[in-house]
């Protein structure tokens, strides 16, 4: 699989280069094209090595082997270019199939820890599962196909359902039935407001926080008033059809799915960072190649099950 997944990952480099290549013609031609420099960060990415690692010869095979070599100190200048970020970017988009609609999609934040003795003074303290940790949080946009669409790198502090607004104008074409699960982090009136002005035909489901169950005492007037449309819809589902709130909620375990085999594969993204990925653009960028190793991992898994099909 490993020669597979390479080779969708380098000639998706490649396309996105040219793209942006084409939009900057009358710039000068470095002596090291740029989707070598891209690749050659992919490649050090997808084996968990500084950047150093990725300027030795001796550290490629016959999977990916340049002919030259930039110097570490040109290697990790350029990789912070804008035309390698955009890259990057026109990589992501292209294996994430952004333009595709999605029909059901989940959105969750998942802690990335450094020590707490980090000198990292970008890395913030913030509650996770047991108690307080250090680092920076992801939070991701799934699609029903396993992609990760849309995320963001914040402090671990930042609240879930805050970036989560940022978020909701970055997601992909939504049909009129489409919904965003989550868990009760995200049950608040402003995100379910926000949602239905970024993404008018699509609904957010969330387990409701704070609510009375059904037979129990009501919402105060005002407070129903201030929820926004969608959320009172929701309320009044949940207390109307509750068991089927429950069944569709069930689906959002499948973002924690995928967040195990984004971690747990070889060359995924581990619950800590490593030593060398430190400060808040350097742990983007990581993780950004993480996601693109993910998803045309995920492209692979695809393309072999039709084969096995037909």
């Amino acid at each position: 699989m490993d020669r597979e997944l390479w080779t969708l990952v380098l000639e998706a480099v490649k396309r996105a280069a040219r793209v942006v290549a084409s939009h900057n013609k009358h710039q000068r031609r470095p002596v090291f094209a740029d989707w070598l420099i891209v690749a050659m960060y992919v490649w050090s990415v997808w084996h968990d090595r500084p950047l150093c690692w990725a300027c030795d010869r001796d550290h490629y095979g016959r999977l990916f082997r340049p002919r030259k070599l930039p110097s570490v100190s040109q290697f990790t200048r350029r990789i912070k270019t804008d035309a390698c970020q955009q890259i990057l970017q026109l990589t992501h988009d292209a294996l994430a199939q952004r333009g595709l609609v999605t029909q059901e999609g989940y959105i969750d934040g998942k802690p990335l820890l450094v020590s707490p003795v980090s000198k990292d003074r970008e890395a913030t303290r913030g509650r996770i599962c047991g108690g307080f940790g250090k680092g920076y949080k992801l939070h991701a946009y799934v699609n029903e196909r396993g992609r990760i669409v849309t995320w963001s790198v914040t402090g671990l502090h930042e609240d879930e359902k805050t970036v989560a607004r940022v978020l909701l104008p970055s997601l992909p074409p939504m049909s009129e039935t489409s919904v965003i699960l989550a868990d009760s982090n995200y049950d608040a009136a402003p995100l379910h407001k926000a949602a239905s002005d970024a993404v008018p035909q699509t609904r957010l489901v969330t387990p409701l926080r704070g609510q009375n169950r059904v037979g129990k005492q009501g919402h105060h007037p005002v407070t129903l008033r201030q929820s926004g449309p969608t959320r009172r819809e929701l309320l009044a589902t949940t207390n109307q059809t509750p068991h089927l709130v429950r069944y569709v909620l069930k689906s959002r375990i499948e973002i924690e799915r995928r967040f195990g085999v984004l971690t747990c594969t070889g060359g995924g993204l581990g619950t800590a960072l490593p030593s060398w990925v430190r400060t808040q653009n350097r742990v983007t960028r990581w993780v950004g190649a993480k996601i693109i190793l993910y998803n045309a991992r995920q492209k692979v898994r695809e393309q072999k099950s039709r084969s096995t099909a037909a």
